[in-house]
């Protein structure tokens, strides 16, 4: 079994591309490899502690986590955006690897 590098989803390990999303997997695939961070607890911090980047300092991404707080998230729009892409399952940990669901 392998993962969509884009989506995240589990795809044939020979498939050419996703079902799910339609993005070739021509070196994109994963072979498997998921994170040990979780997708609802990162969904929920960003919910609730978007604005001072709480969500990507349990992900790993420090650096960035460390910019949402002083910037209060982008204003919210970065948070925003986290929150979006956290509920489409294309946010990654600080490997590049998709949340554990």
């Amino acid at each position: 079994m392998a993962f969509c590098g884009s989506c995240g989803a589990s795809i044939e390990a020979n498939a050419a591309a996703c079902a799910k999303c339609g993005t070739s997997t021509a070196g994109g695939a994963q072979t498997g490899e998921m994170s040990t961070k979780g997708f609802v607890p990162t969904l929920l911090l960003c919910l609730f502690l978007g604005a001072l980047g709480v969500h990507r300092f349990y992900v790993g991404k420090i650096g960035t986590g460390i910019l949402m707080l002083l910037t209060l998230g982008g204003l919210g729009i970065w948070s925003l955006i986290d929150l979006v892409m956290i509920a489409v399952g294309s946010f990654t940990d600080k490997n590049g690897l998709p949340l554990r669901r």
